[in-house]
């Protein structure tokens, strides 16, 4: 019979403990979810400043995840053959697809081109920038505006001298650490 009392007061001080380290670890888990919060803020934070140096040396690759079009007809796409690049003054648009040959060798068009009238808004409270510029390229002219925000997403809109236009969703890269692949400019 005092086994079994003993055995008893063992169990129930074993839940008591287990109940109490639950409830120990769900107030922890409150803390852990602010910590969370105002640590992805302070890498947000991080991103902005790293973005603001990247922007002001223009120096980016912009790496589509999808096409869309004027129509709102939105494809999923390959992000080292569909990219918009800013190096110095010059810029490269570039869209492809992986199964069929185009104009540039990767199945799309390759414009290469100078930067002009780059204007750069910096938006310290929603920790965004805002790009407007014009690529003057051997087939024509197309005015670049691009949202880029501080998880890295960027989404630019495209427009040339007739109807229509075409939106990069992505991310955004540094020069060095972007996986494109250039094809052939048309000249």
């Amino acid at each position: 019979m005092k086994t079994i009392i003993n055995k008893l007061e063992y169990t129930f001080l074993t839940i008591i403990f287990l109940l109490a380290s639950f409830k120990s670890y769900s107030q922890d888990d409150k803390l852990t979810r602010q910590e969370k919060k105002a640590a992805q803020k302070e890498q947000q934070y991080v991103n902005f400043q790293i973005l603001d140096s990247m922007i002001s040396s223009k120096s980016f690759v912009l790496e589509a995840n999808y096409l869309e079009n004027g129509y709102g007809v939105r494809r999923p796409v390959m992000s080292n053959i569909n990219f918009i690049m800013v190096d110095s003054l010059n810029a490269v648009l570039q869209t492809g697809n992986d199964n069929r040959m185009g104009y540039n060798g990767v199945g799309g068009i390759t414009a290469e081109g100078k930067i002009s009238n780059m204007k750069i808004t910096k938006n310290q409270k929603s920790l965004s920038f805002f790009l407007r510029f014009t690529v003057t390229t051997q087939i024509g002219f197309y005015d670049v505006a691009m949202n880029i925000y501080s998880t890295n997403s960027a989404r630019a809109e495209i427009t040339g001298l007739t109807a229509g236009k075409l939106i990069y969703d992505g991310w955004i890269q540094t020069l060095y650490n972007s996986r494109v692949y250039k094809g052939r400019s048309i000249v």
